[in-house]
C-alpha cells in the first residue's frame, strides 16, 4: 500500500551522510517534531537527479525554509557514500541532507518502488518529493514513470 496525504511516516532505519561517515538513524526519530521536504531520486549521479533535481532543491533552500521547512531531505537506494559524495559534488553542503536507503527498507515500506532492473538499477525509489510535519505526511507527490513534473522543488515551492 502507498503511503498517502494523513499517514504517518512508517519506522525503518536510514543512514545520514554525512563528512564524519555514515550515521544510522530510525526514520522515526529523524522526522520527529520538525517540518521537513524530502524528495526521493531514482539514483545519484543519474542525468535528471543530477541535472535538475538536486539542484533544484540546492537553489530553492533559502526559499523552502522561508515557507516553514526546517530541513530539505534527499532519499536514494544507494549508500551514504555514494550520497555523501554527490552531495559533495552538487554543492549541497548545508542545504540537502542526504538519506540513504541502501537496501530500500524505506521506498518498500512507503509503497513507493519502481523496477529500474532494465537500466541495470534493480529495485529503486520512485521519483517523489513530500512534506513531512512531525512524522505524519502533509503533502505527496509522486512521478509517473520517467517524468519530472510534481516532484521539483519549484512545485513543492508554489503548493506551500
Amino acid at each position: 500500500m502507498t503511503i498517502q496525504i494523513g499517514d504517518r511516516i512508517p519506522e525503518t532505519n536510514l543512514v545520514k551522510a554525512t563528512a564524519d561517515g555514515p550515521q544510522p538513524i530510525s526514520s522515526t526519530d529523524y522526522f520527529a517534531g520538525r517540518r521537513i521536504a524530502l524528495f526521493s531520486v531514482p539514483g545519484a549521479f543519474t542525468p535528471t537527479c543530477s541535472a535538475r533535481h538536486l539542484p533544484g532543491f540546492v537553489e530553492q533552500a533559502d526559499a523552502l525554509k522561508a515557507k516553514g521547512i526546517d530541513e530539505i531531505a534527499c532519499t536514494a537506494v544507494n549508500d551514504a557514500f555514494v550520497l555523501q559524495a554527490w552531495k559533495d559534488s552538487a554543492g549541497a553542503e548545508g542545504k540537502v541532507t542526504m538519506l540513504a536507503d541502501g537496501n530500500g527498507d524505506f521506498a518498500r515500506a512507503l509503497g513507493l518502488t519502481m523496477d529500474g532492473a532494465k537500466f541495470g538499477l534493480g529495485q529503486r525509489g520512485q521519483r517523489f518529493s513530500m512534506v513531512i510535519n512531525d512524522g505524519e505526511v502533509e503533502s505527496l507527490n509522486v512521478e509517473e514513470p520517467g517524468a519530472f513534473t510534481v516532484s521539483s522543488a519549484d512545485y513543492l515551492l508554489e503548493r506551500l
